[in-house]
């Protein structure tokens, strides 16, 4: 099963940044974890609840699928 996004995640504000966050468990940034899963660390526990619950990462991260004009005649 998945999910388009995952941001149901407990997250800390940043001290001393503005508008910084990231999740309590692993310590990535949001931005990093860009409401996927897999941008979560591997031992991260809310990513290890999730993946126990049944959901999954996705096969390749999403800009990876991102194509540029030139790659089309």
């Amino acid at each position: 099963m998945k999910k388009s996004y995952y941001i149901d995640y407990p997250q800390e504000h940043i001290e001393g940044q503005a508008h910084r966050y990231r999740c309590i468990f692993c310590k990535q940034e949001t931005t990093a974890i860009n409401g996927n899963l897999e941008g979560h660390t591997s031992y991260c526990e809310y990513r290890i609840q999730m993946e126990k619950a049944g959901f999954e990462c996705l096969s390749t991260h999403p800009s990876a699928t991102i194509k540029d004009a030139d790659d089309y005649d």
